[in-house]
């Protein structure tokens, strides 16, 4: 029997959409960079009111990066984001030695050392470092969804989620890895952890078990196995997650809804991981291969259960008769189909 044919295991945390909080934090320094070159720029404006560099002479004539295109209605904003251009970090960490562009910058990483978060949600009581991402946290609360797909009308609580969606219809990809050529929808953030894969670099310990991550939001996701926190309940049913896409996609148990359709077959599925894993039966792609023998799999759960066979491993134990194996849906049949102590206790006989 084929394991996972029908309904293959959940994709990894570390592939799983971003969370609400997370992408809170994500926004912060694009968000205060944004509302610190607004506010500066108004500053230099009222000093220039002589000059012909005035608000409406702004608006009409725009300041226009010769490096990347971007246009900003000020000449202080232009001048803070060609720092970003140049290399300019002459606001240094005491702690790590990380550079910034500007102090407010600064300010707000030192935040990550000392653990400061000075904002705190009234409902909740979770603190953020920024004003910004409480903001965004917010918006969990009160089901806020401000920014609108005008293509498919699906609305989204942050900007950047609302990006990486639109570029899902046009099919831009205007950032490429210059070492093996893949293509990213977003510059800063998807690249950074992009190529991580090809330098091995894990920046973020764990400092309980010390296993390290790419991406602080898998240190995130993998704190809480220690903590056992599961912050997100099913409405309906009061299950628990440790991730608020774990609970997406369980709300879909309820619904029946299975949005991700096989275009070949028109099989529908609940995750998007599960539709990457069906698309392989098409394909035949095997990427995942024995390190023993060389056999190969398209699912990385069907080399994991291979790899018994190798090991040895038999992790699934009869707690009634001891009898150990490889599958636990093996040690279900069983339990049924043999051993009679384990069937009468199943169904409280005993």
């Amino acid at each position: 029997m084929k394991y996972y044919d029908t309904e293959p295991p959940q994709i990894k945390e570390e592939e799983q959409e971003l969370c609400l909080s997370q992408e809170a934090e994500l926004l912060v320094l694009k968000q205060e960079a944004d509302n610190f070159m607004v506010t500066r720029s108004n500053n230099v404006e009222n000093s220039l009111t002589s000059e012909s560099h005035c608000n409406t002479d702004a608006a009409e004539k725009p300041y226009v990066c010769n490096t990347c295109g971007k246009i900003f209605s000020y000449s202080a904003a232009l001048t803070v984001h060609m720092k970003t251009h140049r290399g300019e970090m002459p606001y240094a960490c005491e702690i790590c030695g990380k550079g910034f562009y500007e102090t407010f910058l600064l300010k707000y990483h030192e935040r990550i050392h000392t653990g400061e978060k000075p904002f705190s949600c009234e409902i909740c009581g979770k603190g953020f470092r920024s004003n910004d991402g409480l903001t965004v946290h917010m918006r969990s609360h009160t089901d806020e969804k401000p920014f609108l797909c005008n293509t498919c009308g699906k609305r989204f609580t942050v900007s950047s989620a609302f990006k990486r969606h639109v570029a899902i219809h046009t099919g831009e990809k205007p950032y490429s890895c210059i070492t093996c050529g893949k293509s990213f929808t977003q510059n800063s953030y998807q690249m950074k952890n992009h190529y991580r894969v090809h330098t091995g670099e894990k920046p973020y310990d764990c400092e309980i078990c010390g296993k390290s991550f790419s991406r602080s939001r898998s240190l995130l996701h993998h704190m809480r196995t220690h903590s056992g926190e599961k912050r997100y309940s099913c409405e309906t049913c009061g299950k628990s997650f440790r991730l608020s896409s774990n609970l997406l996609c369980h709300r879909r148990t309820h619904t029946g809804e299975k949005r991700y359709s096989c275009e070949m077959c028109g099989k529908s599925f609940r995750q998007r991981g599960h539709l990457l894993c069906h698309m392989r039966t098409h394909t035949g792609e095997k990427r995942y291969s024995c390190t023993a023998c060389g056999k190969s799999f398209s699912q990385s759960g069907n080399l994991l259960l291979h790899m018994r066979t190798h090991t040895g491993e038999k992790p699934y134990s009869c707690e009634t008769c001891g009898r150990s194996f490889s599958r636990s849906d093996n040690l279900t049949s069983f339990t049924f189909q043999y051993c009679l102590w384990c069937f009468l206790r199943k169904f409280n006989v005993l």
